[in-house]
């Protein structure tokens, strides 16, 4: 099968199909984080019509996640719809309709959870998973927009440790990840686990 896996530089989740014998390239506008697998380096939007069988999708979201909303409300209160946050949110959103209504019969695109004013314009998730689902000891809700795929089934589902806890905390490494270059990248990573489930699931 042809898989394309747009907008990823680590390839956690190009390995997966990979190592399933699967003909795939991962795309990103940055250099790979790993060595030895198929790269295009620029753009998904020039290579999505290239005949691919299934896309795994992880459009950015800095604009679309309920976790800046408070940005936005506060510029929107300030300049209404010609807000700098509300015009790249829109951006945004296109580029993530443009890959859900790509011509590929097979789409999974994964983001955080949208607020309400993402969700009015690239529609609700079909589905909420968590990196303890599928083995890892973190937290994360990560939303998933499906066509033509059934919802991820947990493959090793933990036991989540109680609130308060050292434990808790580094189960939280995700949402506390200190300021510096590396932290939008580290915080949009897929967990092996999830990636490993999708190779399975949907390969």
């Amino acid at each position: 099968m042809r898989v394309l896996i747009a907008c990823e530089e680590s390839q956690i989740v190009a390995k997966q199909f990979f190592l399933k014998g699967h003909d795939v390239i991962s795309c990103d506008i940055e250099y790979p984080g790993a060595k030895g697998l198929p790269h295009y380096l620029g753009n998904v939007l020039d290579i999505l019509y290239d005949g691919w069988d299934l896309m795994v999708g992880h459009p950015v979201c800095t604009f679309m996640a309920n976790s800046g909303v408070r940005w936005l409300k506060h510029e929107m209160n300030i300049w209404g719809e010609d807000a700098p946050r509300y015009v790249e949110l829109l951006k945004g959103c296109d580029f993530f309709n443009k890959l859900f209504n790509a011509p590929i019969k097979k789409i999974a695109l994964e983001n955080p959870i949208p607020h309400k004013y993402a969700k009015h314009y690239i529609g609700n998730y079909n589905q909420i998973v968590q990196p303890w689902y599928f083995g890892d000891p973190y937290f994360k809700g990560t939303c998933l927009w499906l066509k033509n795929l059934p919802e991820l089934q947990d493959t090793d589902r933990l036991i989540p440790p109680k609130p308060g806890t050292d434990e808790h905390k580094r189960w939280s490494i995700v949402h506390q990840e200190p300021p510096g270059p590396n932290r939008k990248r580290n915080r949009s990573r897929t967990f092996p686990g999830i990636a490993k489930a999708m190779a399975e699931q949907w390969g």
